[in-house]
């Protein structure tokens, strides 16, 4: 107890052993989704499950330890939701990236560092599609799915049940959820129960597989870029956001906010190497601030619980299984985290000042076709381009930062000379 007083200063954050554990476990539950959701969104890359699985709980706990240490805050890292997506649907599936190289752009971003509401659609829709709601047609590109159909109902109870429960804000609403989804997706044969513990899965098939010379091809520059990008404003947002929440800030500012970045960039170069994709402070620690969390004991208790994780492969397995109709694989249960999980990253949507086009028309652009044209890159690409060119021409081109103008002439050189 008197190590745990020096290493945390409880009694100066007003906070106790016992509150911080219940914290800690808060913050698990609150985020737990991320184990299953993880290595079944990776996989879609062509990624071993299992492997993802163990990167995902050994990554999170690394950086969430490294943030209880360093920084002294209750707040936990892990791969974050959107960049994951970027990493397979832009990177790998879109630009035909091997995963190895795009697990090395993840790592020379993470050094580097040593968003955003379009993110949230891309996320949201795939979740749609990943239930079953939304289906290709040929004449509209999608249209509504079948919704008699057994992974339909599997997701719509579980989308019903997790918003239920948000809305109720009970703890760990997104895990419950995809428990329920379980319990209902069994009886109708849409999930294939295969047991509930067992050793950890083996880390061998990604573990060090990241390619750094790979990231030196042509064309690899803006994925680095938007890796950086998603990774910088993701944390500085969240912990600005999550301190506030917790009475961190002083004057405006957030002691050992180096410390915290310092974490997620250790932690997202470590998770490369292991084979997870960009790790990031989440939003969802404040869950356990809300519990009453104040210390990095918060994060070590949710650090610990992640590794305890490890042993319950079988069932994260069950849960992150895919279900084939007519040759199309479906995710049910984990489609629920994903859709609402977007309506909340979408967020940001309201600080856009849309009575003023040269903001609102690039905000439009961006947020539109990140889920249209399924990459992350593509929407930046256009925000970035609309927001200069409207800026210049309106004659209020010194409102355009110098580095977001250069990033605007590589992005036209890349449509010109790599299209």
């Amino acid at each position: 107890m008197n190590f745990l007083e020096r290493q945390f200063a409880l009694s100066a954050n007003g906070t106790t052993v016992h509150t911080e554990m219940l914290a800690g476990v808060t913050t698990f539950l609150t985020m737990a989704y991320i184990i299953f959701v993880q290595p079944a969104v990776l996989s879609a890359a062509g990624m071993d499950f299992g492997a993802v699985l163990t990167a995902t709980c050994l990554a999170t706990a690394l950086a969430t330890t490294l943030m209880a240490l360093l920084a002294n805050y209750p707040i936990a890292v892990a791969p974050a939701m959107g960049h994951n997506f970027f990493f397979v649907y832009t990177v790998v599936i879109g630009m035909q990236v091997p995963w190895r190289v795009a697990l090395g752009g993840v790592a020379v971003a993470g050094a580097l560092f040593v968003v955003t509401a379009g993110i949230g659609l891309l996320v949201a829709t795939i979740g749609l599609e990943w239930a079953g709601l939304v289906v290709a047609s040929p004449g509209t590109l999608v249209t509504l799915g079948d919704l008699h159909s057994r992974p339909a109902l599997v997701a719509l109870g579980a989308l019903t049940l997790t918003a239920v429960l948000i809305v109720r804000r009970v703890p760990g609403a997104f895990l419950w959820g995809i428990l329920g989804g379980l319990a209902l997706g069994v009886p109708l044969g849409v999930v294939r129960y295969g047991g509930l513990v067992s050793t950890p899965p083996s880390l061998a098939p990604t573990f060090l597989q990241l390619d750094i010379r790979g990231v030196f091809a042509p064309g690899m520059a803006t994925v680095v870029f938007v890796f950086f990008f998603l990774a910088l404003f993701d944390s500085v947002g969240t912990l600005v956001g999550v301190g506030a929440q917790a009475g961190l800030m002083r004057n405006g500012t957030m002691p050992r906010a180096r410390e915290a970045l310092l974490a997620d960039a250790v932690g997202t170069v470590a998770g490369a190497a292991l084979g997870t994709s960009t790790v990031t402070a989440y939003i969802e620690s404040g869950a356990g601030i809300a519990a009453g969390g104040r210390t990095g004991l918060t994060s070590l208790v949710t650090a610990a619980l992640f590794l305890v994780s490890l042993f319950f492969y079988p069932l994260v397995r069950t849960i992150g299984g895919g279900f084939v109709v007519n040759n199309t694989t479906l995710y049910p249960v984990v489609a629920a985290p994903l859709i609402l999980v977007g309506t909340m990253m979408i967020g940001g949507l309201r600080e856009i000042a849309w009575d003023e086009p040269t903001e609102a028309i690039p905000a439009f652009l961006t947020v539109i076709l990140m889920p249209l044209a399924t990459s992350i890159t593509e929407g930046v690409s256009f925000g970035v381009l609309s927001y200069t060119l409207l800026k210049i021409v309106s004659g209020r081109g010194r409102e355009v930062h110098p580095l977001l103008g250069v990033f605007a002439a590589l992005f036209l050189l890349r449509y010109i000379f790599l299209r």
